[in-house]
């Protein structure tokens, strides 16, 4: 006799937040076997500081078990505890957008790791304060959008991006070096929604040519930091970090070299681990379940 094998065709991550409790894993996990989810990969942290309880459950459905249904049977869970949730539909692609000026190895990284496979996400747009990423875009299929920003027309500009964005149905803005810095205003509108990557020498470093100094003062480590933006330049909530040890024989062209490989790795790991719910904001930290 022949056993049918259950299809589990969907996938879903859901992420949880609220004050610690006793039996909040065992709730949950009961209220999502009552929809005949199959668990796959469940994470947790209790933050000691805050009493605060994160967790991230993925799991598959049968095609049938739709998102008002798991939605349904969580709710008593969800009030009972005081949870913040967001449940993502893994088998939906999200849309990126990202920005880039003229540095554009971050961008080039980001695409080859879409093309791959590796990043799930798909490149809604391009745009850049500069016209040298058209032809990238142009080459890869993507639409370009030039938009020159000035002191006098920021404000204007920014709502032009996020006209774009919503055009595009972007789910997360991606900073790939683009060299200008956003009003309060456009952080706190896309707040948790925008990554951005500096070099780990902020504030030591700070100006256009950071890895020249850090030549100058002879150091011996150089790294880079990928954040989601907020109104506090290069100080919101930390993703993904990356360190390499250099020596006294690294020029200052190698050392540049070096800083821009670490990164466009440490910025793809960043988007990837959002793209895939494994980031939880936690007050001016994050909680990454790697």
């Amino acid at each position: 006799m022949l056993i049918s094998k259950t299809d589990y065709s969907n996938q879903f991550t859901l992420t949880l937040c609220c004050d610690d409790k006793p039996g909040i894993v065992a709730a949950t996990a009961t209220e999502l076997a009552a929809t005949g989810a199959n668990i796959i990969e469940s994470s947790q942290f209790w933050d000691q500081d805050s009493n605060q309880f994160f967790m991230r459950i993925s799991f598959t459905t049968t095609e049938e078990v739709k998102r008002s249904r798991i939605e349904k049977a969580l709710k008593p869970v969800v009030d009972r505890f005081g949870m913040k949730t967001h449940l993502v539909d893994q088998t939906e692609t999200p849309n990126i957008l990202i920005m880039v000026s003229k540095f554009d190895h971050a961008l080039l990284h980001l695409l080859y790791q879409v093309k791959v496979g590796w990043l799930p996400a798909k490149v809604a747009a391009i745009v850049s304060n500069h016209t040298d990423a058209q032809k990238i875009a142009d080459q890869e299929g993507i639409p370009f959008y030039h938009i020159p920003v000035t002191r006098d027309t920021k404000a204007a500009k920014e709502e032009q991006l996020l006209q774009i964005a919503r055009d595009s149905d972007v789910d997360l803005v991606v900073l790939a070096r683009y060299m200008q810095v956003l009003s309060d205003k456009f952080s706190t509108r896309l707040f948790g929604k925008i990554i951005n990557i500096h070099h780990s020498f902020l504030p030591s470093f700070k100006g256009a040519k950071p890895y020249h100094q850090a030549y100058d003062r002879g150091v011996k480590l150089i790294g880079a930091t990928a954040h989601y933006v907020t109104p506090d330049l290069d100080e919101g909530p930390i993703i993904e970090q990356e360190t390499s040890r250099i020596s006294h024989s690294f020029s200052a062209t190698e050392l540049v070299a070096e800083g821009r490989d670490i990164e466009s790795r440490v910025l793809a790991r960043a988007v990837k681990l959002h793209l895939e719910s494994r980031v939880m904001l936690n007050g001016h930290k994050t909680v990454v379940f790697a």
